[in-house]
């Protein structure tokens, strides 16, 4: 595990992304509880956004993917709808020391 941000930089139900090794990691704060997924939806295996930071639907409930509009589970990565509806992001292990938060491996899962 390493450590790559304060728990201070994730918003409170807002997401954000840090890079490990070039690759991309979207942590999210949901109710002060860290998930943290990789940068890449299962549908087109593109990044889920366009612009920096922006991965939370209108109402800042679900990981949306901004391409095709797939709705992902914030716990759990589940996809509830689009495209890829069935499948689910790549979980990254995720935990909190002090104000830190560390990651485990990245996946590589870029082609």
């Amino acid at each position: 595990m390493q450590a790559v941000c304060p728990t201070s930089d994730i918003p409170l139900d807002g997401a954000k992304e840090v890079f490990v090794e070039g690759k991309g990691v979207v942590i999210v704060n949901r109710d002060g509880q860290y998930y943290a997924y990789a940068n890449w939806c299962p549908h087109l295996g593109i990044e889920l956004n366009f612009m920096p930071d922006q991965f939370m639907d209108s109402d800042n409930q679900f990981l949306m993917c901004e391409n095709h509009g797939a709705l992902f589970e914030v716990d759990t990565g589940h996809c509830l709808s689009g495209p890829c509806s069935g499948d689910h992001l790549k979980p990254i292990d995720l935990s909190v020391e002090g104000d830190q938060i560390l990651l485990g491996e990245i996946p590589d899962i870029h082609p």
